[in-house]
């Protein structure tokens, strides 16, 4: 597998979702998952969301994570299809229904256009679903082809009564980014 260039690792940030079976679960799961790709630094609460594109559809839970990982960006990406396959998704149109859905949201500063991976992900800036559970934990990121803070992203696109927190996946999965109370 190629590494970054940084010893360190590159840092990543990554959205979660679900809206099949047990979600909370699944992410669970998830995030352990990517703990085998890397170190996970920060994993934001749940929020139960509304779907978006196709709505006749459960309602999602989500959250996001920062990753620590020696990948590259396309072998990140990668490790997130195969953890989505592993997982249970099923690719069958736009939108749909999923067990899981991982996007790999920034990659470092990497600004990248490929047929494969764009990074930053190019609808982040217009989903509260994805901004909430990011801004959570990281809202002085800058977003590198914005350059405009996760917060302030957020704060533009108003209302987000779509997204409401139900919980935390922290308390549901202690991991090396949980502090010793």
């Amino acid at each position: 597998m190629p590494l970054t260039g940084n010893q360190d690792g590159a840092v990543a940030y990554v959205a979660l979702g679900a809206n099949l079976g047990d979600r909370s679960a699944t992410l669970r799961e998830a995030v352990a998952r990517l703990g085998e790709f890397g170190t996970v630094e920060a994993v934001s609460a749940l929020y139960e969301t509304d779907p978006v594109g196709y709505l006749d559809q459960p309602a999602f839970l989500n959250a996001a994570v920062c990753l620590r990982t020696p990948l590259s960006a396309p072998d990140l990406l990668a490790a997130l299809l195969s953890i989505e396959a592993d997982l249970g998704r099923v690719r069958s149109f736009p939108n749909a229904p999923r067990s899981l859905d991982l996007d790999l949201l920034f990659y470092d500063d990497l600004i990248l256009a490929t047929p494969n991976l764009t990074l930053p992900h190019p609808r982040l800036p217009e989903r509260a679903f994805v901004l909430v559970p990011l801004a959570e934990i990281a809202p002085d990121l800058i977003h590198p082809a914005r350059q405009r803070l996760i917060a302030a992203l957020l704060t533009d696109l108003g209302d987000v009564t779509g997204v409401r927190p139900c919980g935390s996946l922290v308390a549901l999965s202690p991991g090396p980014w949980q502090t010793s109370g």
